[in-house]
């Protein structure tokens, strides 16, 4: 479905005239509709927030089955939820967890926390980076952290209209992967499961990260469904 069918589709038909005119101007269709669907969430969007990718959804799906085999009424914790979607997503299926998820965006808290009520998804929200303040131990944590090297070239429709906090990462993209897992053991209980999406030529230095501060863990990367590296997972069982 091209933009003006999704436009038409969506759309009241009385703010269809604008929205052609705002898309027109190079806003994505996702915030001009003001939602998307999300894993089978409906979930609203703005520019305070990242757009859900399908790859995202990729994450989710691949995360359930880990968690679903290995843990029983998990202790989850998502960093950088942005819209919520991925937090929002894992309670909905994983019905007996206990969520939370960090954001250092007030803003993006704030749609989450709207999100979280619309989608009836008990998750505790908490305004910090990373794990600032956090003081509580987790069986999962999981994260699609901002990835894009600050010299990479992206699409105008995404630089110009999605936050840059949620795009852009220091250190050729990796700053928010090593910041996770450098201090990921002072959270983690004993059995664990990391769950990361990557950038698709990121696997390797992630990979040497993790094995960096982390002992005894099994790492399996996983491709999204163009076939590129997207996805790590984590973990110090079998």
């Amino acid at each position: 479905m091209n933009d003006i069918d999704y436009l038409k589709k969506y759309l009241d038909k009385n703010l269809l005239n604008n929205g052609l005119k705002r898309l027109e101007k190079g806003e994505p269709v996702q915030y001009i509709v003001g939602n998307v669907d999300f894993y089978g969430c409906n979930i609203k969007v703005n520019k305070n927030v990242l757009i859900p990718r399908f790859e995202t959804e990729e994450l989710v799906d691949y995360s359930i089955k880990y968690i679903e085999k290995n843990f029983e009424n998990p202790d989850i914790l998502e960093i950088g939820t942005g819209s919520g979607c991925i937090s929002i997503a894992l309670k909905k299926s994983l019905s007996k967890s206990n969520i939370f998820a960090t954001d250092i965006s007030k803003d993006a808290i704030n749609v989450a926390k709207i999100n979280a009520k619309d989608n009836n998804a008990d998750i505790k929200f908490i305004n910090t980076n990373i794990y600032d303040g956090i003081d509580k131990k987790f069986d999962v944590i999981i994260s699609n952290p901002p990835y894009i090297s600050k010299n990479e070239e992206i699409m105008d429709i995404v630089y110009n209209n999605e936050p840059h906090i949620a795009l852009f990462a220091d250190n050729n993209g990796l700053y928010f992967y090593e910041e996770i897992l450098k201090n990921s053991s002072k959270i983690l209980k004993d059995k664990f499961l990391i769950c990361l999406e990557i950038g698709m030529t990121q696997a390797q230095d992630i990979s040497s990260i993790a094995n960096k501060y982390l002992d005894k863990i099994n790492i399996i990367v996983k491709k999204d469904m163009q076939g590129r590296d997207r996805f790590i997972f984590i973990k110090n069982f079998e």
